[in-house]
This record gives C-alpha cells, structure tokens and sequence, in this order.
C-alpha cells in the first residue's frame, strides 16, 4: 500500500470513528497531494508524498512557535498537536550517532575537508538521508565535523 493509499485509509477510517481532529488534518494533507498533482500533471511517489508531509510539518511546528511567543496556547497546542499526527507517516528519525556515522562516511567518501567542502557534503547527506532527519540536524552535524 503507498502512503498515499494509507494516508486516504486512515481518513476513511477516523470519519467511520468520528474522529474530526484526525479526518481535518488528514483531509487537508490530502488535498495538498491532490492540487500537486493537478497542478503538476503528475502522480505523486511515495517519496514526493513524504516531502509534502515533512513540508506541512515543518509549517505547522513554525506556526506553534509563532503562536507560542504570541502567547496563544490554544492555537500552539493545535499546531503541535497536528504536527505530531502528520509526523507518524514520516520515517523514524535517526539518532544522533547514526546521523553522525552516515555524515562521517559521507565525509570520507568525498574526500572533503574543511568548510569548503560543506556543499558537496551536504547534497550527498540530504539524498541519502532524506526523511530519517530534519535539514537543520544534518547540517549541523556537517559542519560539526568538518570544522
């Protein structure tokens, strides 16, 4: 089953349960899969699929904390509480160690060194990590290491 196919089930799913928190978020995410492909003429892989999720994720935890320094709980907890949903359809994160250790044979494999270098390193990292960690942790970690 894609993750489409699963993200469409489970909405299904939480209308038979009357679960409108989870029906609202799921139903928005399909449609933002459905204007993409309208738009673009495509069908969507699963790999576009998690890009759009991971997009909506990062939106709604920046609006979480927007509405966090604004003092709105009600809209912060919303937020997080939506993103907190759409992240169960992303790929387990890799802990640190991992992240490091993939980013260090990355390193190694690019003969990199030095800051100079942090362009090639990173577009090697984010293909070969994409979804299993946030842009921000990895490049972090590059320039850890290569500094």
């Amino acid at each position: 089953m894609s993750l489409k196919e699963k993200v469409s089930q489970d909405m299904k799913n939480a209308m038979r349960a009357k679960d409108v928190f989870t029906r609202d978020v799921l139903r928005f995410l399909m449609s933002a899969i459905k204007q993409v492909e309208v738009d673009k003429r495509i069908v969507l892989t699963d790999d576009d699929v998690l890009k759009l999720i991971q997009k909506s994720v990062k939106q709604r935890e920046d609006s979480a904390t927007q509405f966090r320094d604004a003092g709105r709980e009600d809209l912060y907890e919303k937020e997080t509480n939506e993103a907190n949903l759409l992240k169960t359809y992303l790929p387990s994160q890799l802990s640190d160690d991992e992240l490091k250790e993939i980013i260090s044979q990355i390193i190694i494999q690019t003969k990199a060194v030095g800051m100079k270098d942090m362009g090639k390193v990173m577009g090697q990292s984010i293909a070969k990590i994409a979804g299993k960690a946030d842009g921000k942790r990895i490049n972090s970690f590059v320039k850890e290491l290569l500094g």
